[in-house]
């Protein structure tokens, strides 16, 4: 079967998302030795926006309608500001491999807001992978300080990943319409707005910070951040949001080896244990979802929408 050259560029997009996103956890670890977690965060996304407003300020495309500008701006808010303070502040004290395998639920989450919101079916047997998913979560949270408790690293990740969801099921919608360079765009410079008032302390910390530490910001802000959401808002725009989900699967096991070579991390049995359960929970529900997809509505695509 021939590859259309639209799908060989998503799974270029996917690919190339999947190695920069993975490389952010480990990244993050390292900026937080001189980055408290939001000024970290801050820095990173202001760093990100200004190739993003260059290329509007060259190519000068249409905004969106008032009302998609406002979800344009709620991406940036749940997907980039809350987001990232969410991660930042869980992995002060949770692993970056580990932090990785819990934020892989993200597609879990998206299937279950998809049932509440948009009133897809979700049988027993998708029901059931979400509670594997969600005890391999568990699993990994006993070897994190905290557990699973609250405002513990992990619930905070776990919130992070939730907020992950929410911005691909909202930013599902604005792709079709206005095309991922322009999306990712606007969800980067909201989300660097949103951050905006701790910019001043981020650029305090960082006259102190140490040359690893600006290091691994700027290279948050340029590659994960900005060139990574502008990969996966292609991936999202050639598969769909659910079959470009499939590719996060492998974040987490890219994420391990990369914590291992930067950050010296090696992973518990817990970690490795649960990070397995919680991808396998995740394809129960993604291959259930594919035997039997919803009705096809008039806003969708030809692609099943988690």
């Amino acid at each position: 079967m021939t590859t259309s050259p639209s799908s060989t560029t998503g799974l270029a997009a996917a690919l190339a998302t999947v190695v920069l996103w993975a490389s952010a956890f480990p990244t993050i670890r390292v900026g937080l030795t001189d980055f408290d977690p939001v000024p970290l965060a801050a820095l990173r996304f202001a760093i990100a926006a200004v190739p993003m407003l260059v290329w509007l300020a060259i190519r000068r495309p249409a905004l969106p309608a008032p009302r998609h500008l406002a979800l344009a701006a709620a991406c940036g808010l749940v997907g980039i500001a809350l987001y990232n303070v969410l991660l930042n502040t869980g992995q002060k004290t949770v692993s970056a491999g580990a932090a990785s395998f819990i934020v892989n639920t993200v597609p879990v989450i998206t299937v279950v807001l998809a049932v509440l919101f948009l009133g897809e079916r979700f049988g027993l047997r998708a029901w059931m992978g979400t509670l594997l998913s969600f005890a391999g979560v568990a699993l990994i949270a006993v070897g994190q300080p905290g557990g699973l408790s609250f405002g513990s690293g992990a619930t905070l990740v776990l919130l992070a990943a939730a907020c992950q969801a929410v911005f691909f099921t909202l930013q599902r919608s604005l792709i079709p319409l206005y095309g991922p360079p322009l999306c990712a765009t606007l969800a980067i410079v909201a989300g660097a707005l949103f951050l905006s008032p701790w910019l001043k302390t981020a650029i305090a910390q960082a006259a102190a910070a140490s040359p690893s530490g600006l290091a691994a910001v700027v290279y948050l802000g340029l590659f994960p951040g900005g060139v990574g959401f502008a990969t996966w808002a292609v991936a999202q725009g050639a598969f769909g949001a659910s079959r470009a989900a499939n590719f996060l699967y492998l974040v987490p096991p890219v994420a391990v080896v990369l914590a291992i070579v930067l950050n010296g991390e090696i992973p518990g049995w817990a970690t490795l244990l649960g990070g397995a359960i919680a991808i396998a929970g995740v394809v129960i529900v993604n291959t259930r979802a594919k035997a039997a997809p919803p009705p096809v509505s008039p806003q969708t695509t030809e692609e099943t929408k988690p």
